[in-house]
C-alpha cells in the first residue's frame, strides 16, 4: 500500500490535471522511455534536461569513477528547475533529495521489451553514438552478461520491491510521485502539462 501523495493513475481519472514540481526525476525499467518521457516534460514546461547515462559513460562503455558521476550529477541537479532520468542508486541520494516529484514509469513487460528490441536495432543499423562515442552493438544487447534484455529482468523485480519502499521511508516524504503504468496514462498525463 502506497502512502497518500502517491498519485498511481489508474485509481484517479482526474489526475491528469495533477502538474509536477520543477525539480523532476523520472524514473523505471530499461526500456521504459525515461528519457523520452523527461526530454517530453522538459520541452512542456520550459526547463532543462539532464539525462543520467550521459554523465556517467566515458568512452569504451566504461563507468565513470563514483566522485566523478557524483560530482557531475550534483553540478546538473543545481539549478532551480530541470527533468533528470534514469536509476543510478549510487546517486539516488542526491537525486531523490533534491527532486520535489518523482515519476515512475512501470509499464506492461511486453511492451517494454517490445520498445527495448526496436531502439536496439535502430541504434544497430544508424551506428547511433550515444555519450562518448559509444555505440550499442549486437555482442553487447544480447550476449554480453551486461545485456540489457537481461538487466530488465533483474532490475525491474528490484524496482518492483525496492521503491515502494524507499516511497514509504520519511527519508524521502517531501516527494509527490506519480506512478504511471500504462502508455495511455502516460500520454494523458504529459498532455495535461503546461508551464
Amino acid at each position: 500500500m502506497y502512502p497518500q501523495r502517491v498519485i498511481t493513475m489508474a485509481l484517479n481519472k482526474n489526475l491528469e490535471f495533477i502538474q509536477p514540481g520543477q525539480r523532476i526525476a523520472v524514473v523505471g525499467s530499461t526500456g521504459s522511455g525515461k528519457t523520452t518521457l523527461a526530454e517530453s516534460i522538459a520541452q512542456r514546461l520550459g526547463i532543462p534536461h539532464v539525462e543520467m547515462d550521459a554523465l556517467n559513460w566515458e568512452e569504451n562503455w566504461r563507468a565513470a569513477d563514483l566522485s566523478i558521476f557524483r560530482e557531475r550529477i550534483s553540478t546538473a541537479l543545481a539549478g532551480p528547475a530541470w527533468v533528470v532520468d534514469g536509476n543510478y542508486s549510487k546517486v539516488r541520494d542526491i537525486v531523490w533529495a533534491r527532486a520535489d516529484t518523482l515519476v515512475w514509469l512501470e509499464l506492461p513487460l511486453q511492451l517494454v521489451l517490445w520498445r527495448l528490441a526496436k531502439r536496439t536495432v535502430k541504434r544497430m543499423v544508424s551506428r547511433e553514438e550515444l555519450w562518448n562515442g559509444n555505440r550499442e552493438t549486437l555482442r553487447g544487447a544480447l550476449f554480453s552478461k551486461d545485456s540489457l534484455f537481461l538487466y530488465i529482468f533483474k532490475s525491474r523485480r528490484k524496482h518492483q520491491r525496492e521503491y515502494p519502499r524507499l516511497i514509504q521511508g520519511s527519508e524521502y516524504s517531501h516527494l509527490r510521485v506519480i506512478h504511471l503504468r500504462t502508455r495511455a496514462q502516460v500520454e494523458s498525463w504529459l498532455g495535461s502539462l503546461r508551464r
